[in-house]
């Protein structure tokens, strides 16, 4: 056993044997970060549909809960709250794994909302729910700052929803107000009612109207609350459709597009772009043009900006905006698909300025006499660092020497 480590050989020895830090047996922030959190909220929404039904089977509910004799209604609220609670808290965990605040913000509030059903019935069967609710809200908290995501809305889906929620008051206040002009219409419960099925146009016919004045209201309920209605899916599943499909198959938006702006175009995707991107990441956006749709894929599950699309074609480019773009990268492994698309780019945007690599020294020339404003050989590069670091002279190389080495201008 080393005792003292009086030198460096026995210092070594004493840190490898005898660490003086302590491996954790379990790394519990495995088990209490945000990706648990987002888990036990879907969980608690699984459970919860579950006990919906459980309770809906029933003829009848046992309100055994200290909550049961403080809440109005416990009976229809035991039997439906479950099933309900469990499609909003599916919505939850869906935000909350986007690591939206405001969906952080909602299930604050619902989950221990839902706490009331099994301190309610206090069934055998409702305990692993509240179990999950009591574990899950901690968390929740302790988590806070890893749900800072806002929801950005445009103009048109605020306008459509605050069109779709102004329907609604307006069908719910006026059925109230000409309740006496209804059959079976006496509270606001019903004439909450009484909208939702009209602008579901699913009629059922148990709420009607019996006076000119009340035809006339119900059929502009129809109107107004079906057009808000469609907009506002429109609006609001739209983009959604969109962004997905583009997160498929590797490609931007035409929103996302549009907001580019004094950005990086790299056309091509080879051997260097991988880290290219990763030297390139933290200093300004960057786009990647290439017609793989494998790697398109690959690039945008990590996180890139990707439009796929041939790098030659001028109109790619232009969707690109390589004419606002800060730089233009041509990093492709073929040296004459890299000419062509240093062609297009100068077509295209003739003052941007043009960077290529060059898969083979002899292609160098060419790829400068087409427009590009410098040419790196890869290879040439890579070259010259190993022949450096292998004489020990590696901290002397600066950066002009490996492009006087490796690159042209």
């Amino acid at each position: 056993m080393v005792d003292t480590p009086d030198g460096p050989r026995e210092q070594a020895f004493e840190e490898v044997f005898y660490p003086a830090d302590r491996i954790p047996f379990v790394e519990w922030r495995e088990f209490s970060g945000s990706k648990p959190t987002v888990a036990l909220t879907a969980s608690i929404a699984v459970v919860a549909f579950v006990t919906g039904l459980s309770n809906l089977s029933r003829e009848a509910v046992t309100l055994a809960g200290p909550l049961a004799p403080f809440l109005p209604g416990a009976s229809a609220f035991v039997q439906f709250a479950g099933v309900l609670f469990a499609f909003v808290i599916g919505l939850l965990a869906v935000g909350l794994r986007r690591r939206k605040r405001l969906a952080w913000r909602v299930s604050m509030v619902v989950l221990p909302g839902l706490a009331v059903l099994p301190l309610t019935t206090l069934q055998t069967t409702d305990v692993p729910l509240l179990a999950l609710i009591g574990v899950t809200v901690p968390l929740l908290v302790r988590n806070r700052d890893r749900f800072d995501q806002s929801v950005d809305l445009s103009p048109l889906q605020v306008a459509s929803l605050s069109a779709f929620v102004a329907v609604g008051l307006y069908g719910t206040i006026g059925a109230y107000g000409l309740r006496a002009d209804f059959l079976e219409l006496d509270s606001w419960g019903d004439a909450v009612y009484f909208v939702i099925v009209t602008i579901a146009t699913v009629g059922y016919g148990d709420i009607t109207p019996t006076t000119p004045e009340a035809q006339w209201f119900a059929l502009s309920v129809i109107l107004f609350g079906t057009g808000a209605f469609t907009v506002a899916v429109g609006a609001l599943v739209g983009p959604a459709i969109e962004s997905r499909m583009a997160t498929v198959f590797g490609n931007m938006t035409a929103s996302e597009l549009t907001l580019l702006e004094d950005h990086v175009v790299v056309l091509g995707h080879g051997t260097v772009t991988e880290s290219l991107l990763a030297a390139l990441d933290d200093e300004t956006d960057l786009v990647v043009v290439t017609p793989d749709a494998d790697a398109a894929s690959r690039l945008t599950s990590a996180g890139r900006n990707v439009l796929t699309g041939d790098p030659t074609d001028e109109a790619v480019l232009e969707d690109a905006r390589v004419d606002a773009a800060r730089g233009v990268v041509v990093g492709g492994d073929d040296d004459a698909r890299n000419v062509l698309s240093v062609l297009a780019t100068n077509n295209v945007a003739p003052d941007v300025r043009v960077v290529a690599a060059a898969s083979e020294a002899k292609h160098a020339d060419k790829l400068t006499a087409v427009g590009a404003d410098r040419v790196v050989n890869p290879r040439t590069v890579g070259g010259t660092l190993l022949g450096q670091s292998v004489l020990g002279r590696l901290d002397d190389v600066s950066v002009s020497d490996l492009l006087d080495g490796g690159g042209t201008e």
